[in-house]
């Protein structure tokens, strides 16, 4: 690092704690101050999760899941891309990802009940209306979780505000959720079904995004937090679903719709230039593109 502050072509990183997980920054060539870029990185992924907690009762989702039955809320950028994005999967996969399904989370101790309206047993996505004005009204009421595309969305906008501050090429990583720009390369790897301590190289990255959705760790009294909400079956036992997109929302989201179904994925995986790779409990490797 120069005397200026300037970065140059030498990398580094800084991780703090984000999103229920740990976020990494790296930065491999930049042309202003690496630590104001740091910086204002993680202050918008800060946003992104004062947001779209389900945990925090202050969020603006909790707020969301508390009001809109009654009457329509407007919601700031973030959570109304998110929301739109969650909406256009949940028709192109016809329920295969569900932004509803904290209601099922709640029930099996994955998530914490909310200080909201009980949601109603028939109520789906298809009961969520997105107004004029960033507006939006629940027609009965649902709980809302966008854990399943929040961190992607998080990684996007970190990569935007480290372009804005000059910085030409580097790495965000939230959790194994990543986003690669400019020069950089990455080696993304994925635990192994088998065993989850133990880590195999998937692929190498530049420009793109990569995330990965398994149930190793997620499992609670034998339930993975992984859903297919049409059926209330569990998903991701003994496998790992990992998506390579453009953005890493559409990465974060797209596994859960591969692990729900894998052959019915592929029309939205390439309308979306995305690939998948499944890897299950034998440790075999089955792409899809």
């Amino acid at each position: 690092m120069g005397a200026n502050g300037a970065c140059g072509e030498v990398a580094t990183q800084r991780v703090r704690p984000l999103l229920g997980t740990f976020v990494a920054i790296r930065i491999d060539a930049c042309d202003g101050d690496p630590e104001a870029s740091f910086a204002a990185a993680f202050a918008r992924i800060e946003a992104v999760h004062r947001a779209m907690s389900f945990h925090d009762a202050t969020s603006e989702l909790a707020r969301l899941n508390r009001e809109a039955a009654a009457s329509p809320m407007r919601v700031g950028a973030d959570l109304w891309r998110v929301l739109c994005a969650s909406l256009a999967l949940a028709r192109a996969s016809d329920g295969g990802f569900d932004p509803t399904i904290a209601a099922r989370l709640v029930h099996s101790g994955h998530l914490p009940r909310p200080d909201a309206p009980p949601p109603d047993l028939d109520a789906t996505w298809r009961d969520i209306e997105l107004l004029q004005h960033q507006s939006v009204h629940f027609h009965r009421p649902v709980w809302l979780d966008f854990g399943g595309i929040a961190k992607g969305h998080a990684v996007d906008r970190a990569v935007a505000v480290l372009r804005q501050h000059g910085v030409h090429s580097g790495v965000v990583n939230a959790g194994g959720d990543l986003r690669v720009f400019g020069a950089a390369q990455e080696t993304v790897h994925v635990r192994d079904p088998r065993d989850p301590g133990r880590s195999l190289p998937l692929l190498q990255v530049r420009e793109g995004a990569v995330a990965t959705s398994a149930g190793y760790f997620s499992n609670r009294h034998g339930r993975s937090a992984l859903l297919d909400t049409r059926c209330d079956t569990t998903l991701g036992h003994g496998m790992s679903a990992s998506v390579c997109a453009p953005r890493a929302l559409w990465a974060d989201a797209l596994t859960k719709v591969v692990l729900v179904d894998p052959d019915g994925a592929l029309p939205l995986l390439r309308r979306l230039r995305a690939q998948a790779a499944l890897i299950d409990s034998t440790g075999r490797v089955r792409t899809l593109s």
